[in-house]
């Protein structure tokens, strides 16, 4: 029978789990808002609509795919509820400061177009391979890897003006 016993999953087991992928849950939701208050909540809220709803799933072989889910769909959730926000600035005495060349990897991400965002948020924030990537926002794998590698031919250039430097490939 596995791990996961019959339908669902018991909760030792999803506790077990979540305590392993959660940081993983961590950097999918910072990728898909850019925040870290907001992916904390996104993390937080999937993992108990999962727990809520673990008794639920069909095929526990896809358990962690179908977490993700639950997890893209409450970024989607607090996006659309940010759109309703009226967004401050900081002001420059917070001084907030970000390990070098992170805050321009995160702003040229942000700027993808969402299909190419999508897909270098769950392979390269969320380590999902080409298949699972493909199986969790429902597109074909050739699909991923040509979004995927236009992404990077974006984010290559981008990153190389914003450094002063020609991109020469």
């Amino acid at each position: 029978m596995g791990v996961f016993g019959g339908k669902g999953v018991d909760k030792k087991t999803y506790v077990a789990f979540i305590t392993d992928y959660k940081s993983m849950m961590y950097r999918i939701a910072f990728g898909y808002l850019g925040d870290e208050a907001k992916a904390l909540e996104a993390v937080d809220e999937a993992v108990y609509l999962g727990y809520v709803h673990r008794k639920e799933l069909r095929e526990p072989s896809f358990f962690k795919t179908w977490l993700t889910r639950i997890l893209i769909n409450e970024c989607y959730r607090i996006l659309r509820m940010g759109k309703r926000e009226v967004i401050m600035e900081v002001l420059p005495e917070q001084g907030q400061s970000f390990p070098e060349g992170t805050l321009s990897i995160k702003l040229a991400v942000q700027a993808l177009p969402e299909d190419l965002r999508k897909v270098i948020v769950l392979r390269y924030f969320g380590g999902y391979t080409i298949a699972d990537t493909a199986l969790i926002l429902g597109i074909p794998e050739g699909t991923v890897a040509t979004r995927s590698r236009k992404a990077l031919k974006i984010l290559r250039v981008e990153l190389s003006e914003e450094e002063g430097g020609d991109c020469y490939d």
